[in-house]
């Protein structure tokens, strides 16, 4: 039986389902008011240094036009940047992904600025009214601007009763003193969380076979592949001890 990964939900063979942590409203409304601030700050040093002397009707289109710049160009450029984390996303562990579990490129984080913008916040979203109410009603959270963009946004923070699994396999320790972790993104880290949470739910093909593709992919993206003979739960482990001894 074929096994598929998504983000939202890691889904294995055997129908078990290893929920990847799709943030929660208040988290997200929390991270979006820092954000807000943010934005408020830029439209102040704008206005600042702003030309001034135009008539009234110049005067309220150029207002308008660093608005909208401000409004739709922050959140683009950001999230572009950095992979789906804003200001306020970075302060409380959040991301934006793709639903399928990429990163978004700049065309994800244009489009979901624009909703924001035209439809959940601003011009049509009566202070936040429509982002609400349809992220109350989507089973992952998601408002307009997520659905248009087909993107998601995730926790990046395990509680530490997940994180205290991945203890250091003693044969793995030097193997991963000398490991490059910086290309090891958040969201396989997650997954490679998950499935060691749910590793004894899981049964052995199951195990064997979600575990090797995570590594697969774990492998690749810090350039030191799992050795054949090596079972995916200790490399997995030893992968994500290393990371955390490094964080402090």
């Amino acid at each position: 039986m074929s096994h598929t990964i998504r983000v939202g939900d890691l889904v294995t063979g055997e129908a078990v389902v290893l929920d990847l942590r799709v943030a929660q409203l208040a988290s997200r409304a929390v991270a979006y008011a820092f954000d807000v601030a943010v934005q408020f700050l830029l439209l102040l040093g704008v206005y600042l240094i702003a030309p001034i002397g135009f008539d009234d009707a110049l005067q309220s289109a150029l207002a308008l036009s660093l608005t909208v710049l401000v409004l739709v160009g922050y959140p683009t450029l950001v999230e572009s940047l950095t992979r789906g984390r804003s200001v306020g996303k970075f302060v409380m562990g959040l991301r934006v992904v793709r639903d399928d579990g990429g990163s978004i490129r700049f065309r994800h984080a244009l489009v979901r600025a624009l909703g924001g913008f035209f439809v959940d916040f601003w011009m049509l979203g009566l202070g936040g009214a429509i982002a609400l109410f349809v992220s109350l009603f989507s089973p992952q959270g998601k408002r307009v601007g997520d659905y248009l963009a087909g993107t998601l946004v995730i926790r990046t923070r395990i509680p530490q009763q997940e994180v205290e699994l991945a203890d250091m396999p003693p044969q793995l320790a030097e193997w991963a003193r000398g490991l490059d972790l910086s290309q090891l993104s958040d969201e396989l880290v997650l997954a490679a969380r998950q499935y060691l949470s749910r590793y004894h739910e899981l049964g052995e093909q199951a195990r064997w076979d979600l575990g090797a593709r995570l590594s697969d992919d774990v492998g690749a993206a810090i350039r030191s592949p799992r050795v054949e003979y090596t079972h995916p739960h200790p490399y997995l482990a030893a992968v994500l001890a290393e990371r955390r001894r490094r964080a402090g």
